[in-house]
Order: structure tokens, then sequence, then C-alpha cells
């Protein structure tokens, strides 16, 4: 039993367990007549049709023991759960009764872009008062969700599930069918939250190095290795420990809007074969997803079905879903998710009743940054060999060759496996950016910093293969290669050094297949999105892996994508982390 638990006071409990209050006049199921009685108990609100009608207001709730006001859909957190049909045209009603502006944006989904939701973007927003529609015919099927892109709001409390029923079924067998969105949510005022870290961005990391850890590592290393260890992180000006924005001291992790202490229930009978539709919701929170004792059969990921793959645990960003397969064979399972930096967790119940309470396991141990996560194949050879000096004069390396803005490389016989050649563009060379890589990493089974070598089976991106293969044969014509960086210290996030606002589009050419590569220049990993368009994953040598709509980038690590930009318009490209997105890591894309 995880040692958190018995520590929370009865009042704690309570509050944990309302959740804010507002689910007791929900319905607590899917009719008969839409999924076959699959996805039960324990959801928010669940809109079925062609036609809905949503309103954005401010609802009262209460996760900790404080109430604060919320900014919700229909009153409920999460927002209710569309359900659609693939190939039926949807119209969808969104009143504002904010005194602000706001905005829907449907993630992932294929869509016109003036229907897109994102303001001054695709339109203008949604006016307080003032009621906006979108209509579209709805394209893809599988699991999906939806969220504000207005300012915060979507840190607290816009956000809903999309689940898209497939016009001949897919293949996927299951007995009991639930959503599970995990999110995060803060007490406080999400600006106020922001304006700390732009003064200190480490303002919320408390698993920061201490003395402890120095003699810890003078034993294991020597007295040397242990000095030279430190001194390098010190003259960096870097964190080895610096894996999220924010930690459980500011947030209040939830599972389908219930606190750890709420303990979400989702009904299932011992032996059934259940569909788990994960959605991370979150703003800032990377989860450690896993059901103990259970094995999870991956069938799709970001709503594309791929090749089943077994694991026991997965990681997932902000923006991302999987939809995995698991079979009970007890009376009660818990489904625990920790978060990346070891400081909190949520965790629910599959159960035949909610009086059995199945073991919630601990949380694992925090894990610093190594050298490969630093600085790539320099960092595993300085690493392994102690090469302080070496790695340290790498990371502050010139380059002769700099390029202005995105790199772009075109020739057909260059362009049958991505480039591995690293340029950095002159706009890097600034205050806005601390760290840049020249040695990056393109491998795609490392299951990230805590999870290696864990004793469980972890899915990586490598694991994945969407099933029919790529949407388009052709090779690309041209590579575009960008490179996510930022400055710790100003909290400062962008492309290429350049942030939104100073940055001109990314244009693309209407139909053609192009190539994209980004590489991670920073310490953190970046759940990218872009909008409108399917990026398919593929490994170094070219090979197609997995379509996408939001892919993670570790730190250290070059990735690439191939496009086909067949939908014309204007679309957003940033990173899913909420406050990385505001404080500059966006970019327009104009496909012309």
């Amino acid at each position: 039993m995880n040692p958190l638990l018995p520590r929370l006071s009865r009042r704690q409990f309570l509050y944990g367990a309302m959740a804010s209050g507002i689910w007791l006049s929900l319905p607590s199921g899917l009719r008969a007549d839409t999924m076959g009685n699959r996805i039960t108990e324990n959801v928010p609100a669940i809109l079925t049709g062609h036609t809905f009608d949503l309103i954005v207001s401010e609802t009262e709730v209460n996760f900790s023991g404080v109430s604060r006001l919320a900014t919700t859909i229909n009153g409920s957190i999460p927002a209710p759960t569309l359900v659609w049909r693939e190939g039926d045209t949807v119209t969808i009603r969104v009143t504002n009764k904010l005194g602000v502006t706001t905005s829907i944006h449907w993630h992932g989904i294929i869509l016109p872009f003036q229907m897109d939701g994102v303001p001054g973007i695709s339109f203008d927003g949604i006016a307080p008062g003032k009621t906006f529609t979108y209509q579209f015919k709805v394209q893809q099927s599988g699991t999906y969700w939806y969220h504000s892109h207005s300012g915060f709001q979507e840190m607290t409390g816009m956000y809903g599930a999309i689940i898209i029923l497939p016009k001949s079924g897919d293949g996927i067998n299951a007995e009991r069918d639930h959503v599970v969105l995990l999110s995060d949510w803060t007490d406080d005022d999400p600006m106020a939250v922001f304006a700390r870290l732009k003064h200190q961005s480490d303002y919320y990391n408390f698993n920061q190095p201490t003395v402890a850890d120095f003699f810890h590592d003078a034993r294991v290393l020597g007295m040397s290795a242990a000095i030279s260890k430190r001194q390098m992180w010190n003259e960096m000006r870097m964190n080895p420990t610096d894996l999220a924005d924010l930690s459980a001291s500011a947030l209040t992790f939830l599972m389908n809007g219930r606190t750890a202490a709420g303990n979400w229930f989702g009904v299932v009978k011992k032996g059934e074969r259940v569909r788990l539709r994960f959605i991370n919701g979150s703003s800032n929170t990377f989860f450690d997803v896993r059901v103990p004792g259970l094995k999870m059969v991956v069938v799709q990921a970001d709503g594309q079905n791929v090749e089943p793959v077994t694991c026991e645990e997965f990681r997932f960003g902000p923006g991302e879903t999987y939809d995995v397969i698991v079979r009970t064979d007890e009376d009660a399972h818990t489904i625990f998710a920790q978060t990346m930096d070891r400081t909190g967790f949520v965790r629910g119940t599959l159960g035949t009743t909610p009086e059995v309470q199945p073991p919630v396991p601990d949380m694992d141990s925090p894990q610093w940054l190594s050298m490969t996560d630093m600085m790539g194949t320099m960092g595993a050879s300085a690493g392994t060999h102690g090469g302080h000096d070496e790695m340290h004069g790498k990371m502050a390396m010139d380059h002769s060759a700099h390029r202005m803005g995105a790199s772009q490389h075109t020739g057909h016989d260059s362009l049958a496996a991505p480039s591995q050649l690293v340029r950095h563009a002159r706009t890097e060379y600034g205050a806005t950016v601390d760290m840049r890589v020249d040695t990056p990493r393109t491998n795609l089974d490392d299951p990230g910093i805590g999870l290696r070598n864990n004793g469980r089976r972890v899915l990586t991106l490598d694991d994945l293969r969407t099933i029919g293969g790529p949407m388009d044969e052709r090779m690309p014509a041209r590579e575009v290669e960008l490179h996510l960086t930022g400055n710790m210290e100003r909290y400062s996030w962008s492309f290429d050094g350049v942030e939104f606002g100073q940055s001109t589009p990314v244009h693309f050419r209407h139909g053609e297949r192009v190539r994209v590569i980004l590489q991670n220049d920073t310490m953190m990993t970046h759940p990218m999105h872009l909008h409108g368009l399917w990026s398919e994953l593929e490994n170094d040598k070219g090979d197609f892996l997995a379509r996408r709509h939001t892919i993670p980038i570790q730190p250290a690590q070059r990735i690439s994508f191939q496009v086909t930009a067949d939908a014309l318009g204007r679309w957003a490209w940033h990173c899913h982390l909420l406050f990385h997105m505001d404080a500059g890591m966006f970019r327009e894309v104009v496909v012309s």
C-alpha cells in the first residue's frame, strides 16, 4: 500500500472523494443503443448524435479542501464525452458565458482549418456572450479529446474526451470500455504560477541534488568523480532533476476528474477483456501508467490502430492517447499513473464493486538525467569515460556553418533516410538558448528517464506500427529541420531560438510530401503537436513506424516524421506543455 494514502485525513479523503461535487447529477452510463452498453459507470455526461450544445462557464470546484472557480463545459470536469460516428457531419454550438474570449480545439481531428479552434490562427475566438458553430465531416475513428486553446483555460478544467465509432468496426474486441482521462489541477492562479517560473524556473522542483546525493556518488563513483560530476552541473548552471516544470507541490492529479483519494471506479467483471482509452489531458504532466499485475496490449496510438504490442507500462505526455486491452483476473485492479518526476500520482480502480480496494504501489524513486539525456551519443561516451571537460566543451561548441531559419534539404537521392548532419540555426546563438546538442541520439527504443531497466516491459516509440502503413508512399521532396530550444534561467522556449511572435510561418506546398526533422536541444521532453496534418513517425533509416498527432521528443533526441500537406490553411504547431507553448515554443504552419 502506498504510504501516502494512510496519511490522508478523513476531511481530505472526503474532499477527494467528492472531487468537486459536480458529478452527482450526471448520467452514469452510456445508453445501450449507442455503443452496445460498453462504456459504463462513473464517467462525465456522454453526448451522442449529430448536434451538440456546449456551454462554457465558471463552476466552483474543490479538489484539495479549497474552493476555486474552474472553467467548465456544461458544468463538469472533465467536459462531456462526445461520441461521434465516422462519416457523419457533426454540428457543435459552443456558447461562451465567461467574461473573456474562449475557444475549443478538436485535438487530432482532421477538419477544415477554420474549424480548428485556435484564436489568431484559424478564427478570432468566441467572444463573451456569443455562440460559435463548429461543423465538419468526421473522417476518422478512434479515441481523441478536445480542449480550450485560449489562455490557461485548459489548465483550469476545460477539456473532455471524444470517441469516434468506426463505420464498420475496428477489430478491437472488448466486453467493457472505459475512458481514462488523466489531468492536473492547481489551486493557484495559472498566471501566478507562470510568473513564478519566469522568475525562477526550478521554483517547484523539490528533488534538487542534496549532500546525501553527493556522498552516495562518492561511494559509488569515487570522490574525484563525484566532485567532477557536481562541478559539471554547476558550471553548466543546469539541474539534473529538472524533469518537470510543475510538481505535486503545485498540482493535484486527476483521473476522470477524481483525485487519488477520490479513487475513480470503473466497473468490470472478473475475466473480462476491458478496453481502456487513456487520454493525457493534463496541462504540464507526463504520466507513467500501469495496471499492476496485468499485461496491457496497446491497440491504438493517437486514435490510429496499431499492431498489438504487449507491455506493462507506458509513458505519455499531454495530448497523447493510447488504447489498451487488459483482461481482469481478480475482483479489483488498480490503475496507477505516477508523474515522470515522481512527486505525485493518481489512481483509480477497475472492479466488480467499489467496496473492494486493491493495493496501491509505491511510487518509483526519482532519477537524475544522464549524460545521454544531456548530450546524446557524446554524453553516453563522456558518461562512460568521465569526460567532463570534453563534454562541457562540446556543449559550448561553435559551428562554422550556421543555417538561417528552418533548414531545407532537397534531392531524392539524399532523402531516402533522414539527414544526420546537425545544423544549428544562427538564431540559436543568443540569449534565448542555453544549450545546443551536437551529437543527438536517433534511437526510438528508449523509454526515457526513470523507466530504463525498471524490471517492467515498457512501451517505446519503436514498438509502434500503425496498421496499413503510411498514407502516402511517395518519397519526401525535401526536409525541414527545426530545433526545440530554450533557456531555463529565463524560462524561454522556442523553435530555433526564436519565440512565437518573432518567428515566421513554416510553409508547406499543398499536396507535397515533406520530411520534418525535430531535434531537442533542451533537457526536457516535449510533446509536439502539429494541428491539421498527420505526422508519420519514421526511424533513423526512414522506415515508417506510426501515424501520430502528438510526438514526444526526449532530451538530446533527433526524430523525423513525414507529412503529406493535404490540408490547406493556417495551422498551429507547438509543444503541448501549456507553459512551454505560452512561453514561445509555438510556430504557425501555412499550407498553400
